[in-house]
């Protein structure tokens, strides 16, 4: 099993005819992933990497049955793009676009909620499930399929954490990165409730950073609900307060999302926090 994507997946990609949304396309097609269509405005009738192009997502998604989005849009049109794919009926969006505003994003992920559908990101490299479907930006060869599912606010904190899990014999059932901005628009509670019902998945790591209250929800959540075994490590411990650290939603405002409040947290849920990105391996090992 896997959750939110799986082989079956039928996916268009929102930006296919730009430099990213072209690169991408060929090497989630080499992957595997079922990519049905493309969307650029205008664009209507070409092709990329074999891959028809449609002039809207309600077209698309109207001639291939898609289900599932990424976007490759520039920041002042990614919001847009989101709508777009929402009211055209996709049900799951993967945003990896950068820099979008937070008061588009405020206006974005209510609307995407309001209508039942599921936004990755938006700042998110993606997410794969080994073997089956990879929506993003990842390097697809380091992920292997197993019982460990991923959930990360960091694109290569991930792939670092992949690289060593899968080396250590430890495969993955899903890898989610949820993205690194103030607002997103699915979070880690969602995925823990996700990772809660997969059969296939026995352990979750749960790469979180400074900043926003996400990692303090799931803490509560980890020591309400969930039983399965966690590991966890928390990015920006040397961070200065007030300072932002690589991503948007990386700050600390008034002392609170602190890396110390949140490893607290998780150490006080059962979790087990490790200092270093390349202890987690050894950690989850000692899961099985």
């Amino acid at each position: 099993m896997a959750i939110f994507v799986n082989r079956e997946t039928k996916v268009i990609v929102q930006g296919i005819t730009g430099r990213d949304g072209s690169f991408h396309t060929g090497k989630m097609l080499e992957y595997g992933t079922k990519i049905v269509g493309g969307v650029t405005p205008f664009k209507g009738g070409l092709e990329v990497e074999g891959v028809p192009v449609f002039n809207t997502v309600a077209e698309a998604v109207s001639r291939t049955g898609a289900d599932t989005s990424i976007i490759y849009i520039p920041p002042a049109f990614a919001a847009g793009s989101v709508i777009e794919a929402v009211e055209a009926g996709i049900k799951n969006i993967v945003c990896i676009t950068e820099g979008i505003p937070v008061t588009d994003m405020m206006t974005v992920a209510h609307y995407v909620r309001s209508k039942g559908a599921r936004l990755f990101g938006p700042n998110c490299p993606g997410i794969i499930t080994p073997g089956e479907t990879k929506i993003g930006i990842m390097p697809g060869h380091i992920f292997s399929r197993g019982p460990v599912g991923v959930i990360s606010r960091s694109g290569t904190l991930t792939y670092e954490v992949v690289h060593n899990l899968s080396s250590a014999g430890l495969g993955q059932s899903t890898v989610i990165g949820i993205g690194g901005d103030p607002i997103i628009g699915t979070k880690f509670v969602d995925c823990l409730e996700a990772f809660k019902e997969d059969s296939e998945t026995k352990a979750v790591v749960l790469i979180g950073e400074i900043g926003g209250s996400d990692e303090e929800m799931a803490a509560d959540y980890i020591k309400k609900h969930f039983s399965k075994p966690v590991a966890v490590f928390i990015a920006g411990k040397t961070a200065p307060k007030g300072k932002r650290m690589g991503h948007a939603g990386a700050i600390i405002h008034a002392g609170k999302g602190t890396a110390e409040s949140k490893v607290a947290l998780f150490r006080e849920a059962g979790a087990v926090v490790v200092d270093l990105p390349v202890d987690i391996a050894a950690a989850v090992k000692a899961f099985f």
